[in-house]
């Protein structure tokens, strides 16, 4: 393990598309999505914790989360989890991080990862990870783990890379934002485009340059409040400080217009688990007929390619749909063709506001 590495795992989002699993008070990254009996946070702080010793682990979320931040990585000091007052996307978040990081140990580099993420092949994922950072530590490099794209998908951001590269790491040219079918057809099949998996490596003081360069309000924010980073006034200074700064990803921020980012083309059996037909992409429990059944006791008649998932103490009876996500909680019931399983987070919209926000 390397003293001067960190990671810091992302897990402030709500995973509306994963409604009515995923819920505004226990969201994605707390849940058994996989029915492995340990929740996607702690999965992921146990796949890091192999190569980053526990003191370098650090998690970022809404406040309203710190406390089950805590049940569920228990290992963590409140001062290793890092509290957002408002959402205002992911390029404060990790202005935020490398700040109090650099507050930490000024050699610091770390990977800014996402809690609810699936990663099948670990030790492959690490070897990369790892590589990353030896590339990040000698380099003035801003590095990414790029994903080989197993077919069109209008759900991520797409990385164009040079295909000449050293050591398997290669100079990125451009970043698309989701885009319409026929464009990521033509990505995939030109074979010069990578899945942006939002995972990066970098060294805290490139990073901030980075911020100053092209952010230069957020790297003010921050700046003039670092020093309270680790004391007990940086809560209280986050609360007041942190709403201020703009609501901006960190790809539009700073991927974008930087010039030193570098890509690592990956495979290691990674899904995002951006939505229910993802999990059921990526599920090993499925039947015959491509059924993935997550519920103690099922019935399927005529039933192809669903994803049925229910509580232990229910019996459900489905017959005669294919392609149907079938997501019963105690007190929503979501029966929807998966070929519209994008439209789950705009309806998850219109439950919170024609008809109550309890239901979110």
């Amino acid at each position: 393990m390397h003293e001067h590495h960190f990671v810091a795992i992302m897990a402030g989002g709500v995973g509306s598309r994963f409604w009515p699993g995923s819920r505004e008070e226990r969201p994605k990254q707390f849940l058994d999505i996989l029915g492995v009996g340990k929740s996607l946070i702690r999965l992921t702080y146990e796949r890091f914790a192999k190569i980053i010793p526990a003191e370098n682990i650090f998690v970022v979320t809404n406040e309203m989360y710190k406390e089950l931040v805590k049940e569920h990585i228990p290992e963590l000091t409140y001062n290793q989890i890092l509290c957002e007052p408002s959402r205002n996307n992911t390029a404060p978040s990790v202005a935020y991080t490398a700040f109090k990081l650099r507050a930490i140990d000024p050699e610091a580099s770390f990977v800014m990862a996402p809690s609810d993420h699936v990663i099948l092949q670990e030790d492959h994922f690490l070897e990369k990870i790892t590589q990353a950072f030896a590339f990040a530590d000698q380099t003035d490099a801003l590095v990414t783990l790029g994903m080989q794209p197993s077919r069109p998908d209008t759900g991520y951001g797409y990385i164009h890379y040079e295909k000449e590269g050293t050591d398997g790491i290669h100079k990125v040219k451009q970043f698309t934002e989701k885009p319409d079918i026929t464009r990521a057809k033509d990505f995939v099949d030109s074979g010069e485009y990578l899945w942006n998996a939002g995972i990066f490596i970098w060294h805290t003081q490139r990073i901030i340059e980075a911020f100053e360069r092209h952010v230069p309000e957020i790297y003010t924010l921050f700046n003039d409040i670092a020093a309270d980073f680790n004391t007990y006034a940086e809560d209280a200074v986050i609360k007041r400080e942190y709403p201020k700064s703009p609501n901006i990803s960190i790809d539009y921020a700073i991927l974008e217009p930087s010039k030193n980012v570098y890509t690592i083309p990956s495979e290691f059996g990674w899904s995002d688990l951006g939505t229910w037909n993802s999990l059921h992409i990526e599920s090993d429990k499925k039947d015959a007929d491509g059924n993935t059944v997550l519920a103690s006791q099922a019935i399927l008649k005529d039933t192809k390619n669903c994803l049925v998932r229910s509580y232990e103490d229910k019996l459900v009876v489905v017959g005669g749909l294919e392609d149907f996500i079938i997501v019963d909680e105690k007190d929503v019931l979501l029966i929807y063709p998966k070929s519209k399983e994008q439209e789950v987070k705009a309806i998850r919209q219109q439950v919170a506001e024609k008809v109550d926000k309890k239901y979110v």
